[in-house]
């Protein structure tokens, strides 16, 4: 079996002096704990359907009402935009975005995660981020970043708003599958649009390239559009048309938390990874990935079978 030892993932035994702070499940219970918050704090009770109907506001009652939590997303969004491209780090060009190392011809070797990875080091301390992150195989990086870190989790949270969002549309519109759809429809277009003006429909040319590591805006809109016009196919193959049960992938949902955990552990053994022969050609780690996640989902239907399921 291929096995990367912990001491070169975590730089050595796990102790207080370098245990990793920032990480998947905090991100996610930071991110939870703002939305839900937000929607515990301005939430108002289902209005009567034949009374919303005669309401002026009927076609936006799934937003109107929630102007205030709108007004908060847009003022984090600020928070982002103005920390990306107007905080100075030490030795890096104003709203770096760049992976440093060798990218960018090596101009900026340092630089990794610009301002993201600037606070993240400043507030945390470099020990207490991810050593190993993916630009270190792809640009030669020698500075610690985290993909979970501080700055990043205001998108998540962005991101987090717009599925709340989803959630609201099939609320309000219940059993009413033609607004739904329509709503998603139009989501997805105006998310695709906003991703197409921040990345100009290139990889790298635009004012805010897609980033996943960074969590750029451009990520969280072009990921959200993706994501209503999936919700529009599946809500219509599988409420509307009846279609499809929603197989392979409810079979992951059904044992989310042990597969994740599982792969956790397993992530660096084979067959989940190998040593690839170009460690910084994308098409193999995609290659790599792609195989890693069809794995999971034939462990998961085997254990789906056997009736096996974790839970929180």
């Amino acid at each position: 079996m291929c096995h990367v030892p912990s001491t070169q993932l975590y730089g050595g035994e796990v102790s207080w002096e370098n245990l990793r702070i920032p990480g998947v499940l905090q991100r996610l219970g930071c991110t939870y704990l703002v939305v839900a918050g937000l929607e515990l704090l301005f939430a108002k009770p289902l209005p009567d359907s034949t009374s919303v109907q005669e309401a002026p506001y009927s076609a936006v009652r799934d937003l109107l009402p929630y102007w205030p939590q709108w007004l908060l997303m847009m003022a984090l969004e600020a928070v982002w935009l103005c920390l990306t491209f107007l905080l100075n780090v030490p030795g890096c060009p104003r709203g770096y975005l760049g992976a440093g190392g060798i990218g960018d011809h090596g101009k900026y070797p340092n630089c990794t995660g610009g301002a993201a990875g600037y606070i993240d080091r400043l507030l945390l301390g470099e020990k207490h981020i991810y050593q190993h992150p993916s630009s270190s195989g792809l640009y030669m990086t020698t500075v610690p970043f985290d993909p979970e870190g501080i700055l990043g989790t205001i998108n998540s949270v962005i991101l987090a708003f717009l599925g709340l969002q989803a959630g609201k549309i099939l609320l309000f519109y219940k059993d009413q599958h033609q607004q739904i759809m329509l709503r998603f429809c139009v989501w997805s277009i105006i998310m695709g649009v906003l991703s197409a003006v921040l990345t100009k429909c290139s990889t790298e040319e635009g004012v805010i390239p897609v980033n996943k590591n960074l969590w750029s805006v451009s990520y969280v809109t072009t990921l959200s559009s993706f994501a209503f016009t999936l919700l529009l196919l599946i809500y219509g193959l599988v409420d509307v048309k009846r279609m499809w049960s929603g197989a392979p992938f409810f079979f992951l949902g059904m044992n989310s938390i042990l597969v994740y955990v599982a792969h956790e552990i397993f992530e660096n053994y084979f067959p989940f990874k190998w040593k690839m022969r170009d460690t910084q050609s994308h098409s193999e780690h995609l290659a790599q990935n792609l195989i890693a996640t069809s794995l999971w989902v034939i462990i998961s239907y085997v254990l789906y079978c056997k009736r096996i399921f974790w839970k929180i």
